[in-house]
């Protein structure tokens, strides 16, 4: 895959983003954003047995089956499941990626993810305050600083070593162009820090990006098989 392309995935991947998502793709011209504005509230919301079931298909069931479980309400993330083992699943919304992305209010996004422990205590926060950002109706830029200030004031948790996440469903939805494009772990680290990585280069599995408005770099990397335990084939697109 063209290293363009990697890093038009790197958040959809997503995603959060983002995650995710596509954390590193060119801006499009406003004529070309398919999606000016957050749609209905609705369109974003699920049945929560249903959310609870995707969320969970992002890990293997061996983790995700003791896993915390978090749904969507219209004023955010809730408990829907508890867990034992320190991990949390949940299911992310379109705003799990950078706000410059054109698909940042795509009502058709659905991205389950399994944060480990780590992850879940120090990155998971900053998709749930983001969350509760959009659902009180600010704005993108207002988004951005209050992200900003909460991470500078300490007021969001420091990135943990260790911090990684599970997106193997095969029910994954990233974006438009990518779907369910494939399963991956994801792995976090403070900074800009790729080249420690040697992400991004010839023969390299792993793929990066740098994440400014977290404060974070993630990594990428595929795996041969979803969640179930059925190999990935690119016709599951």
């Amino acid at each position: 895959m063209p290293k363009k392309t990697n890093v038009l995935l790197a958040w959809f991947v997503a995603a959060l983003a983002v995650f995710l998502c596509a954390k590193s793709q060119a801006h499009a011209a406003p004529q070309d954003t398919p999606y000016p504005a957050m749609a209905s509230l609705n369109q974003y919301l699920m049945r929560s047995d249903i959310e609870i079931a995707l969320a969970r298909s992002a890990a293997p069931k061996s983790i995700s089956d003791d896993a915390q479980v978090m749904v969507l309400g219209p004023h955010g993330y809730t408990t829907g499941a508890r867990g034992r083992n320190g991990f949390l699943c949940l299911v992310e919304r379109s705003w799990g990626a950078a706000t410059n992305e054109p698909e940042f209010w795509n009502p058709r996004m659905r991205a389950p993810i399994c944060f480990n422990p780590a992850a879940a205590k120090t990155f998971a926060p900053i998709y749930l305050m983001k969350t509760t950002l959009v659902l009180e109706g600010k704005s993108k830029p207002e988004i951005i600083r209050n992200i900003a200030s909460a991470l500078d004031k300490n007021e969001l948790p420091a990135l943990e070593p260790g911090a990684m996440c599970y997106m193997m469903s095969k029910q994954q939805y990233l974006n438009d162009r990518g779907k369910n494009w494939h399963p991956h772990l994801m792995f976090f680290a403070p900074g800009d820090v790729a080249k420690t990585w040697g992400a991004d280069l010839p023969g390299s599995p792993v793929i990066a990006a740098n994440d400014p408005e977290e404060h974070a770099t993630i990594f990428m990397v595929r795996v041969g098989h979803w969640s179930d335990g059925t190999p990935y084939s690119p016709t599951v697109h």
